[in-house]
């Protein structure tokens, strides 16, 4: 169990995803640069076997953990962390019902 103040500290906001490509020699980590209204951050996700077509990610509206501590993986470093649900093995990808801002932030 957590704190609510706990909670509080996590900064989950909403991105747009730009663009996302396979890492070379990886079978699971997909390079995204992801847009959060006032600036742009590369996140890897560990998604590439559960999507098997990544030109369907450009223009997803998607939540994002923005303040972790950036991490180095395959020599990329990831800005970030993307949310999702989780259904036996696979992520279920999640997005807002309705459009919403680059950054928004989700309460």
């Amino acid at each position: 169990m957590i704190t609510i103040e706990d909670f509080k500290k996590l900064d989950i906001r909403i991105g747009k995803v730009i663009s996302a490509e396979r890492i070379p020699d990886s079978d699971k980590l997909v390079r995204m640069m992801v847009n959060f209204g006032t600036e742009e951050r590369q996140i890897l996700a560990g998604i590439a076997e559960f999507v098997a077509d990544l030109s369907t990610l450009p223009g997803k509206e998607m939540p994002f953990i923005v303040n972790l501590e950036p991490r180095k993986m395959r020599g990329l470093e990831s800005q970030g962390m993307m949310l999702a649900a989780s259904s036996g093995d696979a992520p279920i990808l999640l997005h807002p019902a309705e459009d919403v801002e680059p950054g928004s932030i989700v309460r």
